[in-house]
């Protein structure tokens, strides 16, 4: 019994260490699960923070950047205001310094152009350089200058950081520019020279980037602007001192014929005074001797001889008509007629012009219109010189409107004067006949004027008359329809 207990008891203690040894190996397991997943955890926050640390320095290698390129855009423009200062060409590189050149994050800058006819390159910029360094540079381009010519003619800029491999050498350029780093950009205005241009830095520890290549090439690209600028501007204005010399030479030259074209008016003006002068005694004499013969006071005329009498006392008169428009023509031509302006009512003018002619309006059945405005019927005139305007062009009228037509004589206010308009359903007058229609003795090639007597001087006499008041006159018409004379008066 004792040892059937004894063997229980030691089955239940080997049965209780079991379990607790299962505890403590389940226990280990989840410890060793939990320490697994804590390394794990840890290994991933560390490549989170590696992570963190790699973004933070790009960012703020980015931030580096961008701040630089907007340090050298804020120089770009800085510098661009600068050279819009000038418009000639040698005071562009005059205005460039060490100070614009620094805010771009270089020390040392040439600028080189080609010159065509000496086949070489000209130093036009030096920055950062000695005198005998840049002798030295222009003497090493010599050899060199195809090179440089198929660089300016790709239009490409290079630097240390992307050299072209169809350009030179780096150690080739270092050697050269006397510099660590460097950027040539080109300098191709539209017009003119063309070249490149070199910036550099000595600093060792100043890398160039793609960011100071763009900057350096818009920098290029501006100083080509301004080159075009003042090129554009020189070819401008020795154009226009050019035409001004022209404009003046033709002024001149105008102004000598207009003294000459005077001087002929004048002289015509003269010389018709002088014979319509030496005329009028003449056709004076001979108005009077065919007047007292034709009263029968010398004795009866054979019916003949009466009828040339009276012929002869006709064309005196045209004739005296003819001489007396000459000299009026004359007289206003040369300033001595003086226009006598008092105010003067329209209506009382056309009723009187309209009554001596109403026995050619009653023949030929023409209807006589007057339409003069309430408003514009008082003008400054010369009444007797303003009626002669009145009959010559209701006269023209009279003699080209046929049977049955009408003639319009009417009035408006338009810009501080009175407008005069006198309408006719006649013939009208052609296009090409309109500008010379006032000029002296020169009439419309129509039938009316062939079959009609008469001097051309009318309208133009009419034209006189109307600018010695201050006015113009002018002729609208169409063939078949008609015309309208207007004129202006104060």
């Amino acid at each position: 019994m004792l040892e059937i207990i004894v063997v229980v008891t030691s089955v239940l203690v080997a049965l209780a260490l079991a379990i607790v040894v299962a505890n403590k190996m389940e226990a280990i397991r989840r410890r060793d699960t939990e320490i697994t997943s804590l390394k794990k955890s840890l290994d991933e926050m560390d490549e989170q923070a590696k992570l963190i640390v790699r973004t933070d320095m790009e960012l703020n290698k980015t931030q580096e950047a961008l701040d630089k390129k907007v340090g050298g855009l804020y120089a770009l423009q800085k510098i661009a205001k600068t050279m819009s200062t000038t418009l000639e060409e040698n005071q562009i590189f005059k205005v460039l310094n060490a100070e614009h050149l620094k805010e771009l994050g270089f020390e040392k800058a040439c600028l080189f152009l080609w010159n065509a006819a000496e086949r070489k390159f000209v130093p036009c910029l030096s920055i950062g350089y000695f005198a005998d360094e840049i002798t030295q540079i222009e003497s090493d381009l010599t050899s060199k200058n195809q090179k440089y010519l198929d660089l300016i003619q790709n239009n490409r800029a290079t630097s240390s950081f992307s050299l072209s491999d169809h350009f030179l050498t780096k150690s080739e350029l270092l050697q050269t520019y006397k510099v660590n780093s460097f950027i040539i950009a080109p300098i191709v205005p539209k017009e003119g020279n063309k070249g490149f241009l070199v910036a550099g830095t000595e600093n060792v520890d100043t890398a160039i980037t793609e960011g100071d290549e763009e900057l350096i090439t818009i920098f290029a690209n501006q100083i080509s602007q301004s080159l075009e600028n003042a090129r554009l501007f020189e070819k401008t204005w020795r154009a226009q001192q050019g035409l001004e010399q022209k404009v003046e030479e033709r002024t001149r030259e105008l102004r000598m014929a207009l003294e000459e074209v005077k001087l002929v008016s004048r002289r015509k003006t003269d010389f018709i005074s002088a014979v319509s002068h030496e005329l009028r005694t003449p056709l004076t004499s001979i108005k009077g001797y065919a007047s007292i013969l034709l009263t029968g006071k010398l004795g009866d005329l054979p019916e003949e001889i009466h009828a040339r009498l009276e012929k002869i006392n006709r064309h005196s008169d045209e004739l005296a008509h003819l001489v007396n428009d000459l000299l009026d023509i004359a007289r206003i031509e040369s300033g001595k007629m003086v226009m006598k302006k008092e105010e003067q009512d329209l209506n009382k003018i056309v009723d009187q012009v309209g009554d001596l002619l109403s026995v050619q309006f009653k023949d030929r059945k023409i209807n006589f219109i007057v339409d003069i405005a309430s408003d514009a019927h008082i003008i400054s005139a010369d009444y007797s010189q303003i009626n002669r305007v009145f009959i010559n062009i209701i006269g023209n009228a009279l003699k080209f409107t046929p049977p049955n037509g009408k003639i319009t004589v009417s009035s408006r206010k338009k810009d501080g004067q009175v407008q005069i308009d006198i309408s006719d359903t006649g013939c009208g007058i052609p296009e090409e006949a309109r500008q010379a229609i006032f000029d002296e003795f020169y009439r419309v090639d129509n039938t009316i004027n062939q079959e009609l007597k008469g001097t051309g001087l009318g309208l133009s006499l009419v034209k006189h008359i109307v600018e010695a008041h201050g006015g113009k006159i002018w002729v609208t018409s169409k063939i078949g329809e008609g015309s309208t004379f207007s004129f202006s008066l104060p």
